[in-house]
């Protein structure tokens, strides 16, 4: 994987721009699931958000609905 601190931050950043209120905890971080990259933002109470990295290895795509798998990690 390229830069997972990167991923990291700009979904953060992402997260920001878009309204998100609270603040991602330190277990956010990115994973791999079937072979697609995700960066996950959680807080105590859960998921916040999933960002999939495209193929391209340098965006970023908000995912609605994602594999109920990455809120296992």
């Amino acid at each position: 994987m390229s830069n997972e601190k990167e991923f990291l931050q700009r979904a953060v950043t992402e997260w920001f721009h878009a309204g998100g209120l609270v603040q991602p905890a330190n277990s956010s971080g990115v994973t791999e699931f079937e072979g697609k990259s995700y960066v996950v933002l959680r807080n105590v109470n859960g998921v916040l958000a999933v960002y999939r990295i495209r193929t391209n290895g340098t965006t970023l795509k908000r995912l609605q609905r994602w594999p109920s798998e990455i809120e296992k990690w």
